[in-house]
């Protein structure tokens, strides 16, 4: 029997019973009983075809999600690469940038910290921004908050990636009692830290953060924006390596 592969468009929509419309006709009633029939037989003797067709749905929602992603990386570079309330901690003059959005309540992000590191130390071409995205409950906020006035008393970033490592390998839930207490093992000062909390600059770069990932579709983390892509979900430091030569010489490997 000849192939009815050319019928697969068709196929979900026939079996259970809507109309299909073709460019030539409409099918009559007893065609359209027919081709139900024929489509059944076909797909109970070859499943594989309805794997093929659902892995090509898969392919094209993914390519439409990738172009949507890349859209809002343009539509907002500036902020995302650029805006002074992130906190670049890799080299600043890097040819490729790393964006991570990061909650210190996130178990995957303590695993993807080392990834960080790693990838840093490997590669001194990258230019690291890190941007608190606070989403798992009143803890991670104030955390988040501390974590801004960190920055604005550390334009370097040096004591700010010092507090980050230390308030990410603490144990337990973090909260303000535990970022303080990891800003004062790194040498902040704490008077001024008690100041700027409260400060509008430490709203503004949380509301930027999180118009930033509401724009981009990220509702998780780790989330990280490499080059022109975005990113979601701790790969590990293999297939970060891979988005990061991606984005440099266009293919996983430079």
């Amino acid at each position: 029997m000849r192939s009815l592969r050319f019928l697969a468009p068709y196929a979900f929509a026939l079996v259970i019973g809507l109309p299909v419309v073709s460019h030539a006709q409409t099918f009559t009633d007893s065609q359209r009983s027919e081709i139900q029939k024929i489509i059944k037989d076909y797909l109970v003797a070859n499943p594989e075809v309805l794997e093929e067709m659902s892995a090509e749905l898969t392919k094209r929602q993914t390519a439409v999600e990738v172009e949507k992603h890349r859209a809002a990386v343009k539509r907002n570079a500036e902020v995302i690469f650029n805006s002074p309330r992130g906190v670049v901690v890799g080299n600043r003059s890097g040819d490729v940038n790393f964006v991570e959005f990061f909650d210190y309540n996130c178990g995957y992000c303590k695993r993807a910290m080392n990834d960080m590191l790693e990838l840093m130390k490997a590669d001194p071409k990258l230019r690291v921004v890190l941007k608190e995205f606070p989403v798992l409950g009143p803890g991670s906020v104030e955390a988040a908050q501390v974590a801004v006035a960190v920055r604005m008393q550390d334009p370097t970033g040096k004591k700010y990636l010092d507090f980050h490592q230390k308030l990410l390998n603490s144990r337990g839930q973090a909260d303000k009692a535990r970022a303080m207490a990891a800003a004062k093992d790194a040498g902040l000062d704490m008077a001024r830290l008690e100041k700027d909390i409260v400060s509008p600059e430490v709203s503004a770069t949380l509301n930027e953060n999180f118009k930033l990932a509401e724009d981009m579709g990220l509702n998780g983390t780790p989330s990280y924006v490499i080059g022109s892509d975005v990113v979601v979900g701790a790969l590990g430091v293999e297939g970060l390596s891979k988005k990061i030569s991606e984005a440099r010489c266009g293919k996983a490997a430079c």
